[in-house]
């Protein structure tokens, strides 16, 4: 998280007055969700409210059109013939009418501004209009977006849609004005595969999250793991390590929060396993933290993570953490001190 001083609404820089720039958040997601992404944004926003800068978040549904959600449904007709297409479709219109809010957005304003994108689409639409303001973008995905939409079966890797995914990543990048990274593991990674990103203003900042007071208690539960129920957070191997431990005379309660295309392969999975009275599915919660508090463990089993916010969050109230050292995950869990390592997942 970039540190965020308090304001002055105004510094002497050299006996100048200078004004601190609006915080202008691009992202082509909606402002309320699950994703870590959407966590990030949330807390970058209270924290600048504290602080007492104003930030601004733009999106895809801040654009003024009557044919942006017919647009977008479309999307579903698109991805009933080809699934590639509808990530070319989202990823388009999402990054047009992204730039189009943006673009009417920095028409507006009075004093200095500074964009911050939360993926390659957004930097590429904020690029494309601003005029005289940086460009800053910080790096959530894992490894490549292609990646990401080839984990979730949305795309073969190596297809015409999953090099364009990383050709624009390529393009962009580069031509930013400076780099966040949530994980050191992504800058190296990204910096081995463009080079030319060693010469881009650029900074590890993990991921945070804010302190929340709650009175002690015991737990009720056992374990607990968060995260979109998709293939690339493995929640499944979760479930075989449950059924494997009752089989040895041990039953663990799990709590699984987060919502998705896999929830019904897991539940399915959970029954057949004979976990039903274990297992309890708990959907999408705005709140996953007050959740958290009430189990004794937390467990991840993500093949891959650029971070893992969930991961602070759980240890933000008190919990050990089990998690496969994948990614930048063991910049966060280091074992014997924030929990735990698993095997390879």
């Amino acid at each position: 998280m970039t540190a965020i001083g308090p304001a002055s609404g105004r510094q002497d820089v050299g006996g100048a007055q200078v004004t601190d720039p609006d915080i202008v958040i691009a992202t082509i997601m909606r402002e309320v969700g699950g994703s870590g992404v959407q966590s990030h944004v949330e807390t970058l926003r209270s924290f600048a409210h504290t602080a007492g800068r104003p930030t601004t978040l733009v999106t895809p549904f801040s654009a003024s059109s009557p044919l942006l959600r017919p647009v977008f449904a479309a999307r579903l007709a698109v991805r009933l013939v080809s699934r590639p297409a509808g990530v070319w479709w989202y990823r388009h219109w999402h990054g047009h009418y992204l730039g189009t809010a943006l673009s009417a957005r920095l028409r507006t304003t009075t004093g200095p501004a500074v964009v911050y994108a939360q993926d390659p689409v957004s930097a590429s639409a904020a690029l494309a209009v601003r005029t005289t303001e940086p460009v800053v973008m910080v790096v959530h995905f894992n490894v490549s977006q292609a990646d990401e939409w080839a984990d979730k079966g949305e795309l073969p890797r190596g297809g015409r849609t999953y090099a364009s995914i990383r050709a624009l990543e390529e393009d962009v990048l580069p031509r930013l004005d400076g780099l966040v990274y949530v994980s050191q593991f992504m800058r190296s990674v990204l910096e081995d595969r463009m080079p030319a990103l060693r010469a881009l203003p650029g900074i590890v900042i993990p991921n945070c999250v804010a302190a929340i007071e709650r009175p002690a208690s015991e737990p009720v539960a056992d374990l607990v793991t968060v995260g979109a129920l998709e293939p690339r957070k493995n929640q499944g191997y979760l479930l075989e390590v449950l059924a494997a431990a009752a089989q040895r005379g041990h039953r663990y309660s799990l709590t699984v929060i987060g919502d998705g295309p896999d929830r019904g392969r897991l539940e399915r999975q959970a029954a057949r396993l004979g976990l039903t009275g274990q297992v309890s599915f708990a959907g999408y919660q705005a709140d996953p933290r007050r959740l958290m508090a009430g189990h004794r463990l937390y467990c991840h089993t993500a093949r891959m993570e650029s971070f893992g916010i969930a991961l602070v969050e759980a240890m933000s109230e008190g919990l050990p953490v089990l998690a496969a050292p994948v990614g930048g995950i063991p910049e966060v869990v280091r074992p014997g001190v924030e929990g735990g390592g698993l095997a390879a997942c």
